[in-house]
């Protein structure tokens, strides 16, 4: 019986390509680029997200391709994520350091599953905050908060809906204004 190979984040390190990998459990995962939907959901949740960390001098908001460093065969690469100002020092050259305080992930047939399962828990186990799930599919955002053994559910929001954060406390983002004219690019 053959086992697959696990790697670490010095194996990954070592790959001489232009592809983009995470690293999760010790599994290297290609990752292929993201629709175009996906992009333009990312640069309109930046811009909100962005606006209020910096109008209220709270931290740093960055974006994949960003390695994240949770442990040495975990290295997610989240579509966007904050770090609050108490916790910069984990923003390396390289990489970053440990969790972040909020992670989202924008939810593609390619990914999904592993962001609701494998990704989930990771995030989890190493203490994100806050974890969104914003599918484009149906138009929805999902807030997940740490509970006792697991998430939480902190809340579902639709692109009728104005989101909540509970650990950005007063961001408040009209999900219409996310999803706006992207039907159209769908499918």
């Amino acid at each position: 019986m053959q086992t697959e190979r696990l790697y670490t984040y010095d194996d990954y390190l070592k790959i001489d390509d232009d592809n983009r990998y995470e690293l999760i459990g010790g599994e290297l995962i290609l990752v292929p680029a993201p629709k175009t939907i996906h992009q333009r959901i990312i640069r309109r949740l930046i811009k909100y997200l962005g606006d209020f960390v910096d109008g209220n001098n709270m931290g740093e908001v960055l974006l994949a391709p960003t390695d994240v460093l949770l442990s040495e065969k975990e290295k997610p690469q989240p579509d966007i994520f904050f770090i609050s100002k108490e916790r910069l020092n984990i923003i390396k050259e390289q990489h970053i350091a440990g969790a972040p305080d909020l992670v989202i992930e924008i939810l593609s047939p390619s990914t999904a599953s592993r962001d609701r399962v494998e990704k989930s828990k990771m995030y989890y186990t190493h203490g994100v905050k806050e974890y969104w799930l914003v599918d484009p599919e149906i138009e929805t955002a999902e807030i997940l908060t740490p509970g006792e053994k697991y998430w939480q559910i902190d809340g579902t929001y639709n692109n009728k809906a104005t989101l909540h954060s509970p650990f950005l406390t007063g961001l408040e983002i009209n999900l219409k204004d996310i999803f706006a004219g992207l039907t159209s690019y769908k499918g």
